[in-house]
């Protein structure tokens, strides 16, 4: 783990002297507590953000509290969805329309994750996710670095090879804040409305809109077809 986590730190430091301005787009995940952990403790010059879709998790929000204060000077930049896309998505398809079809969800994603992302890279060179290949089958061929063709930029994963010990190791030996609800059997948290709690043998990501097919199954943050950089 020591070593991984070495490798996780060379990595962001390879992207710092690349391509900075470099930012880290957190949504307060095990992954991503744990890159913060990093940054903060080597003093990286990483930017590090959240969006805030305005429909997280009250536990979501308890850890952005503790994270804000337990990092301190690193500052954790929270980037919301405009208001006049969310009215306008409510007006027209009500405050759960994402259950009625795909291209529904999609749109409400698109609202309150894609259009904050753009707003939060802008200016950016790199960004560093907590993307891992244990996470899913369709995410089983990340690589430590690609290029993101839709946000036009160099995308890190430091933790792309690591396991789920190798994770909970260095939570635990750092004393790393995470999400309650990962004890609740919430391996992947998202929105309030689309995440659910995940029976013992499930996939790690089977609680993210269960109600649709699988190969639906991410929010367009991380669009599947990224070729390797």
């Amino acid at each position: 783990m020591e070593e991984k986590a070495n490798t996780a730190l060379h990595l962001m430091r390879d992207a710092i002297r690349d391509f900075s301005p470099v930012a880290l787009a957190s949504s307060l995940s095990a992954e991503d507590m744990v890159l913060l952990d990093l940054i903060a403790r080597s003093k990286l010059d990483i930017g590090v953000f959240t969006l805030d879709t305005g429909r997280l998790p009250q536990e979501t929000y308890d850890l952005l509290q503790m994270a804000q204060s337990r990092y301190r000077p690193v500052r954790i930049e929270i980037f919301a969805p405009q208001h006049e896309d969310v009215e306008n998505y409510v007006a027209t398809h009500g405050p759960n329309g994402f259950y009625e079809s795909v291209e529904l969800r999609q749109s409400c994603c698109q609202v309150r994750k894609v259009k904050p992302l753009k707003r939060a890279l802008a200016g950016k060179g790199a960004w560093i996710t907590g993307q891992r290949r244990a996470h899913s089958m369709g995410r089983s061929t990340i690589a430590l670095q690609e290029w993101d063709a839709a946000n036009n930029m160099q995308k890190f994963n430091p933790l792309a090879d690591w396991s789920d010990e190798d994770l909970a190791a260095y939570v635990k030996k750092h004393d790393v804040p995470v999400n309650i609800l990962h004890k609740r059997g919430y391996p992947s948290i998202g929105c309030a409305p689309c995440t659910r709690a995940v029976a013992p043998g499930e996939d790690i990501r089977a609680g993210r809109w269960w109600w649709e097919s699988q190969e639906f199954n991410e929010c367009g943050l991380h669009p599947r077809k990224v070729a390797n950089g």
